[in-house]
């Protein structure tokens, strides 16, 4: 069994920072890229915000983040991180994390969290 929990989210106002965090737990062999995605209220779609590799030598960003948002992650506590500076009031979505795993049965899924909200005052 593989649990994603995300922590981090709050209120905060325009202009201000954020850092989530996301824990991967479970019967795991390997994790391999990891994702923070997003959704807005009122709409089901899940927008990938950033991900990183296992070696953290590439990571991706929407553009509407990229030079904002900072990926990170500790492969040794499997966890990822996303530190979220000069948040603007549209960036107020919960925000939700998944990984590329591999389980110590041999099997490849990708496993979501239930999400952190995160709500930028204007």
């Amino acid at each position: 069994q593989v649990q994603v929990v995300e922590s981090g989210g709050g209120l905060v106002q325009a202009g201000g920072s954020l850092r989530l965090s996301c824990l991967v737990s479970g019967s795991i062999s390997m994790i391999n890229t990891m994702r923070w995605h997003r959704q807005f209220r009122g709409n089901q779609q899940r927008d990938l915000v950033a991900a990183i590799t296992r070696d953290s030598t590439t990571t991706n960003y929407a553009a509407s983040v990229k030079g904002r948002f900072t990926i990170s992650r500790d492969n040794a506590r499997n966890m990822v991180y996303l530190q979220m500076n000069n948040l603007r009031a549209e960036d107020t979505a919960v925000y939700v994390c998944s990984a590329d795993i591999r389980t110590r049965n041999g099997v490849l899924f990708e496993p979501w969290g239930e999400g952190t909200q995160v709500t930028v005052s204007s």
